[in-house]
């Protein structure tokens, strides 16, 4: 199989094992199979390696891995559905589609994933990888992956920056060896209202010469979200290439559109979301945007313990929100209560490339990696203005340009001991970003320019104690640098730095049953949070987030397996500038996170299902308990639903799928799930262009799917 440097990847070599690279050791007993089986161990130059299970057992950090198989089982509905079972993650569903995504990872913030690295196969997805993380962008459908990678710890040195709640690689459905054909087609059907959404994916490739392989998806979503004013568009095409020049060299590239359009219901005022969660207020809110993408990367691998991969990539990304907004202000523009008065749009153009050259050298018991990456980001932000009343149109309401360069090194090495039993990389990373900002509003002069340079260094520690347990350690420092969007607003900001420390271990208690507990703590300084009541961002100053993350799997049989996972999560903000949120906890943090999931199969049959609790939690850093139900004075800029505690929340999920030989290599799956099969009631408070009320959570939901491989 091929694919990019996640770790699906086919050589004309002998069989690869990643070595030190890799911080996973291989348990005592894999190891003299591995002895005993392969002459040669070749380096493979990639920190995190091929994302399976067996690989997590032995990285030094909590990491959980969920693979194609379980993505279909599961019947997840998107990206976000798929990740709920995952100790330690937090998921707001903002539209039941997938399209903008909500994950936040160990009390970090999960409005637009802005918490958290995302990566394809490796490379950065966010539309401004330095100065715009939050994903307003996400260029990815749940039908391309072939597995989803989540690590919350020990990957800082190699994947910066924004990586303090960890690195989450999507991983796209490898090059076959042999070319072969996949057809699926979902319904989705919203209880109570009829919605109906249709996804459509076709991918076809394969190895069409013994040095050149071709690959093509398409994935069409179309229909109406479980609410009103929700109608949505997707169009997702991905082209892969990988050719190997010779036994040392190869080429991959992958060549990918993105297209989506949809109507955003928004959030609802407490009155109108007792009433009917299912409708909008928000007649004017929409999204409006594209992507074109592109990766290229030169894989150089003269013996078995050199490589060098020089990895390039480049977007340029156009989107665009709509939103209405109650102007002149009489409590907040976007409460969902009050008609709008002007209709926003807010156009953004990212054009962005990145190139990063590493090298991978093996001497005696180091492994050195060494590598630097230049990226490069021109943004416009505009925000123009319709006034509905005369219908006049502002298109300079705002005009800024931001170029951004960015610097990165680093090193790491990992040395082993004790017969390769212990692990130790210490490692450092480097990083230099410049953004530069000009005001293009006419009449208007202003410049400025914010620098930050630091010094990011990281230790992860690996041991196979025995056989059966695999203990681990890591800390590591982060940056992520100030946002084009904390720029354009009011308020306090800054350049965020955080430690993040880790200390774990896997057990392999019988033939059938694992469990793994890790202790996790992140040191936060200047954590920037934006206020939804004043429109402005706050610098929280010193936070801290520490918990204990638990699993456990038990498969006693090939037919039955059965997980359970715990989160217990503390969250405090330290200190600020004014001391009035000092000792309260984080917003969208809850407390508790408890999930489980069964899997049965009996012939041809596969029946599966999980559930996941979650506790309530605030929605500000005020610490707000009882929501305001009502506008209050104009002065204070608040409206109906724009604070209060958020609601604890129990989700099952059902599906019963058969599989179905046809014969001369063909299959075919048909499934049946429910989400949300008790039509839980639950929501958080508004996001981005919709900041105030109640956002309501998808509720049951049917799913009707086939899937034919060819």
């Amino acid at each position: 199989m091929n694919n990019t440097a996640a770790g699906f990847r086919r050589r004309p070599l002998s069989v690869l094992v990643s070595l030190a690279l890799v911080p996973a050791m291989p348990s005592i007993a894999a190891e003299e199979v591995a002895t005993s089986q392969l002459e040669q161990v070749v380096v493979e130059g990639d920190w995190l390696g091929t994302p399976t299970k067996e690989n997590v057992k032995t990285y030094t950090g909590a990491r959980n891995v969920v693979e194609s198989e379980e993505l279909h089982e599961r019947g997840a509905l998107n990206l976000e559905d798929a990740l709920r079972q995952v100790p330690g993650i937090q998921v707001l569903d903002e539209t039941g589609t997938g399209i903008l995504p909500n994950i936040g990872v160990r009390g970090l913030n999960p409005l637009r994933s802005e918490r958290v690295q995302m990566l394809v196969d490796g490379y950065p997805i966010a539309i401004g990888p330095y100065t715009n993380v939050g994903v307003s962008l996400f260029p990815v459908t749940l039908p391309s992956l072939e597995a989803v990678d989540i690590v919350r710890g020990g990957a800082a040195v190699h994947y910066g920056p924004n990586n303090v709640g960890g690195v989450l690689n999507l991983v796209t459905k490898p090059i076959p060896n042999e070319v072969e054909q996949t057809l699926r087609e979902r319904l989705l059907i919203a209880d109570g209202t009829g919605h109906v959404m249709t996804d459509t994916y076709y991918r076809v490739g394969g190895f069409v010469t013994d040095s050149l392989g071709l690959q093509f998806q398409a994935n069409l979503q179309k229909g109406n979200g479980f609410r009103d004013h929700s109608d949505t568009e997707v169009q997702n095409y991905i082209f892969d290439v990988d050719y190997f020049l010779d036994d040392i060299n190869e080429l991959q590239a992958q060549l990918q559109y993105y297209d989506v359009t949809a109507d955003l219901p928004g959030a609802l005022s407490p009155t109108a979301y007792e009433a009917d969660r299912t409708q909008s207020q928000r007649p004017f809110d929409a999204y409006d945007a594209d992507m074109w993408r592109g990766t290229l990367a030169w894989i150089h691998t003269p013996s078995d313990d050199l490589e060098f991969q020089w990895r390039n990539f480049a977007h340029r990304a156009d989107r665009t929100f709509f939103f209405g907004q109650d102007l002149p202000r009489e409590t907040h523009w976007a409460d969902p209560s009050r008609e709008s008065s002007h209709v926003a749009d807010s156009p953004r153009l990212f054009n962005v490339y990145g190139t990063e050259p590493r090298v991978t050298k093996q001497l005696a018991n180091h492994t050195l990696m060494l590598g630097g990456r230049y990226v490069r980001e021109e943004v416009e932000f505009d925000v123009n203005r319709l006034t509905l009343a005369d219908g006049s149109y502002n298109d300079h309401v705002r005009d800024w340009d931001f170029t951004t360069n960015a610097y990165a090194a680093y090193l790491s090495d990992t040395v082993r001991f004790m017969d390769d039993r212990l692990a130790v990389t210490p490692g450092i990373r480097y990083e230099e970003v410049r953004t530069d900002w000009v005001d293009e509003k006419p009449g208007s002069n202003k410049t400025d320019s914010n620098n930050v340079s630091a010094w990011l260094p990281g230790l992860t520690i690996g041991l196979q104690a025995t056989d059966d347990v695999f203990l681990f350690a890591n800390a590591q420092r982060s940056l992520v640098p100030v946002q084009t969007a904390q720029v354009t607003k009011d308020g306090e900001f800054a350049n965020e730095t955080a430690w993040n420390y880790e200390l774990g271990s896997r057990w392999q208690l019988t033939d059938g049953l694992q469990a793994s507990a890790t202790l996790f703590r992140i040191d936060y300084e200047d954590q920037i949070q934006h206020n939804r009541n004043t429109d402005r961002f706050e610098n929280l100053g010193e936070t801290r987030q520490q918990g204990i993350e638990l699993e456990g799997r038990w498969t006693p049989s090939d037919a039955f397996e059965l997980g359970l996972s715990y989160t217990f999560l503390d969250t405090e903000q330290l200190n600020d500038s004014s001391s009035s949120f000092a000792g309260n906890e984080l917003p969208n943090a809850p407390r508790h996170h408890v999930s489980a999931d069964a899997t049965y199969k009996m012939g041809l049959w596969t029946a599966s299902a999980n559930a996941l609790y979650v506790s309530e939690s605030f929605s500000d850093a005020a610490n707000t308990v009882i929501e305001n139900e009502e506008s209050v004075a104009p002065d204070e800029m608040r409206a109906a639903g724009e604070a209060g505690e958020l609601p604890a929340y129990t989700l099952v999920n059902a599906r019963l799928g058969r599989d179905i030989p046809l014969g001369n290599d063909m299959s075919l799956n048909v499934g049946l799930g429910v989400n949300n099969l008790l039509d839980e009631d639950y929501y958080f408070r508004g996001v981005d262009v919709s900041p105030v009320g109640r956002l309501p959570a998808p509720g049951r939901t049917y799913m009707l799917e086939g899937q034919l491989n060819f």
